[in-house]
């Protein structure tokens, strides 16, 4: 028999440059791969396992619901999903949402919203973006995003511009009353760790009023306690008008959504959008139950407590390493910026049991689950000092 690799290269598209390891199971920050070899997740699957592997809450949620209903079409009602779509109402302070099945869905369906507000308020203009962003992998998603995930992919559709990054002025120079949204992260995960400015997105907010353009914030990677906040918004004193969110919204199991105030989705009416699968019963009870552990072991102060002390443990045992340039972050969302390729690095603490990413190049991202263990982070800053070496 073929092992797991073996099988990948031979039928898989070849698009994910995967490390040469076979996990096999998890429990908390911790994984294990098929020869037992234990690991301490610094990625948590790219910011999703909030609560980490296997954690009771979710393995119970799932169980439960497994034996009551999986799935059934949108032209009916579930508790389930009533529920979590009340929950996440809640918590976004924003009227309306839509469930879909993972970040790029909910982008994609922003993207529609807004054109059909646009055409509702007599917009035809551009939808803007800021440089260096990520947003999905689509067509249109990928017109939004840094320049690197277009090439090769060109005509992209019309209707799309980009701004740079945490510069106003700039931004000033590209709107007009025909704009109908700007589209960004707070927190540009797969850049770097680059952290909007308090100022500049205060400035944007205060633009759109004026002109009557749309904020739509992607908290894909950033929302569900991330930052030390349950959105990322938060930090900022802002309310925006469309929110879309995914990874870590179930623990794992896909969700996404799309979070909206009432007269902006009041735009799409019966057949404008929809899904097959988003917000079923089982993906809703899941994400019920991550949303509720989340609360209840104080998770968010949790992550916002942590990655102050695993930053400035990262400076001490960093101190006086030229080779370290900047440690930043909110919450457990960290970048240690380096001024050498950042691949190297991951590689070396890959080989050591700790498993992170290297993102925007030369910096380390650092995005483990929240319930990671104050001993776990020790272990792995130290891993991480003695690899940068």
């Amino acid at each position: 028999m073929l092992s797991a690799k073996e099988q990948e290269k031979k039928h898989h598209f070849q698009v994910y440059n995967r490390f040469p390891v076979t996990l096999k199971n998890g429990k908390g920050a911790r994984l294990w791969d098929i020869h037992g070899k234990e690991y301490i997740d610094l990625l948590a699957g790219i910011a999703v396992n909030n609560l980490g592997h296997s954690h009771p809450a979710i393995v119970s949620a799932i169980k439960e619901q497994s034996e009551k209903m999986l799935h059934v079409s949108n032209f009916y009602y579930t508790e389930e999903q009533s529920e979590f779509i009340s929950r996440l109402s809640y918590l976004s302070g924003l009227e309306r949402v839509f469930l879909c099945n993972s970040g790029l869905e909910a982008m994609e369906g922003s993207l529609k919203l807004a054109r059909k507000w646009g055409k509702e308020n007599g917009k035809t203009g551009n939808i803007i973006s800021l440089s260096n962003g990520f947003h999905g992998r689509s067509l249109a998603s990928i017109t939004l995003s840094k320049a690197n995930y277009q090439e090769g992919f060109a005509p992209l559709p019309p209707g799309f511009i980009q701004s740079p990054f945490n510069d106003f002025e700039s931004l000033l120079d590209v709107v007009n009353d025909q704009t109908i949204a700007i589209a960004f992260e707070l927190i540009q995960g797969n850049s770097g760790i680059n952290i909007a400015g308090k100022s500049f997105v205060q400035k944007v907010r205060q633009l759109c009023n004026e002109k009557n353009i749309l904020l739509i914030i992607d908290e894909v990677q950033t929302g569900v306690g991330r930052t030390g906040k349950f959105w990322s918004y938060e930090h900022y004193g802002i309310k925006p008008d469309v929110v879309i969110a995914a990874k870590a919204l179930a623990a794992g199991i896909p969700v996404g959504a799309i979070m909206a105030k009432e007269e902006v989705a009041s735009a799409l009416s019966f057949g404008n959008h929809g899904t097959t699968f988003g917000g079923n019963p089982f993906a809703s009870a899941v994400g019920n139950a991550c949303l509720k552990t989340i609360q209840k072991e104080n998770l968010t102060e949790q992550a916002a407590e942590k990655g102050e002390y695993m930053m400035s443990l990262i400076r001490e045992k960093t101190a006086g390493n030229e080779k370290v340039i900047n440690v930043r972050g909110m919450g457990l969302m960290i970048g240690v910026e380096l001024s050498i390729p950042g691949r190297p690095v991951v590689d070396k603490m890959f080989e050591q049991g700790v498993l992170s990413n290297a993102a925007g190049g030369n910096v380390l991202r650092i995005v483990p689950p929240l319930i990671i263990s104050q001993q776990d982070i020790q272990k792995s800053v130290e891993v991480l000092a003695r690899s940068i070496n």
